[in-house]
């Protein structure tokens, strides 16, 4: 009997696709990346064309001896790795080491693990894309190239462990301008005022916004113009001069990108880029679903493309005519332009199934995997629906020569939001604001004007979301680098998150300003992003991967060369606390470790003395006389435990308030869940809770 071997990546695809093959396949993973450059040396031959110098990845012989072992006794093998560029690469080196021409029919690709899209892809195999996999190596040469000469040159000048990356140092350098606007920005002052008008007919109360006059909007600067403007305005009828009624029409949003996925699981889950990441790839890897067994449940989640099959789009439609009537079904389901950048050959990122309703599998899944795959669910099935339809009103109200302005609008038909709304970074929600019957030449009563002082503000930090959608706006990375770009910055400790906004520490902008005086290019958003359409072209055979390198490395080696001259010794000194190191009376300073800031003893090495930063809450323990502090898990969760822990050993996830139990009068702790707040009874003893509905 001939048998077939199929090679995935993870070991979790195993058990997915063996279900859909019959008895005459065998499967097997890789698990990951099987080869790589060397890490104690480059790795690249220079002189040789930058020809790349791949070795066995460490722990990978067992691995490789399995599969070796496997193919021998197969008639023919698939290499089904990930279908994007870093997949292909993984393919090719396997074809190396299993000694498979790559120009042979041995790749085959799905974009979803389902039966129907493995049993298609078994029978379209395909040689090798080897101007993806030239894409990927272009990629790994340059991030080395970078990362592993200017490294030492920081070592040197600033300090031991440091490091660059091609991207990251991209991501740092936008927080670090962001950070630096702030610094710069200078509040002014503006005004604006309110007018609380009644409709006499309907007894309503109208809101209507100050504008300026019939021809010009007029902005107020200063208290003294505000109060001018009082001064006019009093004794003036106000008189309704012209009533404009609109529709509106709001589109339903396209189907999921790893960016928008990212971006709105921030917004919507609280979900890092990191953990929406791993959860994305549990759903596409496969979950066993009652009555179903393993099936993957969404689309590959490493995409920029909001395409969908028709397939897809006609699983939608079924869906949504069965479910809400063809009044919602979108008739003219246009398909978006994309970008020359985008890897058009994946999907956007879709539920397997539109009848495989979240709650249908709720029980199979954990409370992370349900969230995410119904925010994905929700979004392509509203993706199908029809626009929501509003009606609009603005209303103009002249008070002798000045002019305000009052706007409504009335949902008139759900459309797509019937299942899904967008989050937004602002938190601003659609409100319906439904005005009275007015009557061009109506006076209506004023009840007060409202003037209100305001500053503008300096732009907002980043959070992870908004890094991301930055990212993606200039062409910086690519679908499968985001959250790795947010995790590697975080982890050298050239950023903070402080409270959900990034915030570049004192070495990362130590390191951004030596890069931005010595290798502008590097930092460059234009120039990274010029790269990856230089990558994108070597993608789609227009350019040769060497010399897309080599016209990156030559001046790129004579500016290493003057900086290696010109760049002084750089000492960042540590920041001074106001705690004792109790073994030796010097001032503790604060350092940067792999779990973020601790104190230490300056003495080191002759005293070693460190401790953790406290956070006090000012609560006291439930069990105990000793205190409430902050305190991180090593994988950075906040929690609380008591400060005479190890003779205590409370803790809590929930934060301590000093609200008194009234049943108890112990503490009481604060929990969000859902959209109330709960508020629990910290004592161990006493089941006092309460919940209140969430301000938003």
């Amino acid at each position: 009997m001939k048998t077939s071997l199929v090679i995935v990546e993870s070991p979790a695809k195993v058990k997915t696709i063996k279900k859909f093959l019959s008895s005459g396949y065998k499967v097997e993973a890789t698990m990951g990346h099987i080869r790589d450059l060397p890490k104690s040396q480059l790795g690249i031959d220079i002189e040789k064309g930058f020809e790349p110098k791949y070795i066995t990845i460490r722990g990978k012989g067992q691995t490789l001896d399995r599969l070796k072992k496997e193919a021998k006794g197969c008639d023919k093998i698939y290499l089904a790795t990930d279908p994007d560029r870093e997949g292909e690469a993984i393919s090719w080196h396997l074809s190396k080491i299993l000694d498979i021409d790559p120009k042979d029919n041995c790749r085959i690709e799905f974009n979803e693990i389902t039966k129907t899209a493995v049993q298609t892809a078994i029978k379209k195999p395909r040689s090798i894309n080897m101007d993806l996999v030239d894409a990927q190596q272009a990629r790994r040469v340059l991030d080395r190239l970078v990362g592993y000469k200017i490294s030492p040159l920081l070592w040197k000048k600033v300090k031991k462990g440091l490091s660059a990356g091609r991207v990251q140092s991209v991501a740092v350098r936008l927080i670090y301008d962001r950070e630096e606007e702030i610094r710069a920005f200078v509040s002014k002052e503006y005004w604006d005022l309110n007018a609380k008008l009644l409709d006499n007919k309907s007894k309503k109360t109208i809101d209507a916004k100050f504008y300026g006059n019939n021809e010009s909007k007029i902005e107020i600067g200063s208290e003294a113009e505000m109060k001018e403007l009082l001064k006019r305005l009093e004794g003036e009828d106000y008189i309704v001069s012209k009533i404009k009624k609109g529709e509106k029409r709001r589109n339903a949003p396209l189907p999921f990108t790893t960016s928008s996925l990212q971006q709105e699981a921030y917004r919507r889950l609280g979900f890092s880029t990191k953990k929406t990441m791993i959860v994305a790839q549990q759903l596409y890897e496969g979950i066993d679903i009652k009555a179903e067994g393993t099936i993957g449940l969404v689309s590959y989640i490493r995409t920029d493309s909001t395409r969908l099959s028709e397939e897809a789009k006609k699983d939608a439609k079924d869906f949504i005519l069965d479910r809400y009537g063809e009044k919602y079904y979108k008739k003219n389901s246009a398909q978006a332009k994309t970008d020359k950048k985008v890897q058009d050959a994946h999907e956007g990122i879709r539920p397997t199934s539109a009848f495989r309703e979240p709650n249908m599998i709720k029980d199979s899944l954990d409370k992370d995997q349900f969230k995410l795959y119904n925010l994905i669910w929700n979004r392509f099935i509203a993706s199908q629906m029809e626009p929501a339809i509003y009606d609009t009103v603005t209303i103009d109200i002249n008070a002798g020569d000045y002019l305000f302005k009052a706007t409504g609008s009335n949902i008139r038909f759900l459309g797509f939001m019937l299942v899904y709304t967008e989050g937004k970074d602002d938190k601003e929600e659609d409100k319906d604001i439904i005005l009275p019957e007015l009557s061009e030449g109506q006076i209506v009563k004023l009840k007060k004007l409202e003037p209100k002082q305001h500053f503008t503000e300096p732009p907002q930090r980043y959070t992870e979301a908004t890094l991301v959608k930055v990212l993606e706006e200039k062409g910086i990375g690519r679908p499968s680098t985001y959250a790795p770009i947010i995790s590697t910055i975080l982890a050298r400790g050239y950023v903070i998150k402080d409270k959900k906004y990034l915030v570049t520490t004192e070495l990362g902008e130590t390191v951004t300003k030596l890069l931005i005086d010595n290798f502008k290019d590097i930092v460059n958003i234009e120039f990274t992003a010029n790269m990856e359409k230089d990558l994108d072209n070597i993608a789609d055979g227009d350019q040769q991967w060497v010399e897309v390198i080599k016209k990156f490395y030559l001046p790129f080696k004579k500016v290493l060369e003057l900086a290696e001259e010109t760049i002084g010794k750089i000492d960042i000194p540590d920041e001074v606390s106001d705690e004792i190191c109790e073994l030796c009376g010097r001032n503790m300073v604060y350092k940067m470790g792999r779990y973020g800031k601790f104190l230490a003893c300056p003495g080191f090495p002759e005293c070693r003395n460190t401790k953790p930063i406290v956070e006090s809450t000012g609560v006291s323990c439930p069990k105990c006389d000793g205190e409430l502090i902050a305190r991180k898990t090593r994988k950075g969760r906040k929690f609380y435990g008591c400060s005479n822990y190890p003779n205590c050993d409370f803790t809590t996830w929930d934060e301590p308030t000093k609200e008194i139990c009234p049943k108890c009068k112990s503490h009481l702790a604060k929990k969000l869940n859902g959209k109330q707040i709960m508020y629990k009874c910290m004592n161990p003893n006493c089941d006092y809770e309460n919940k209140i509905e969430k301000k938003v």
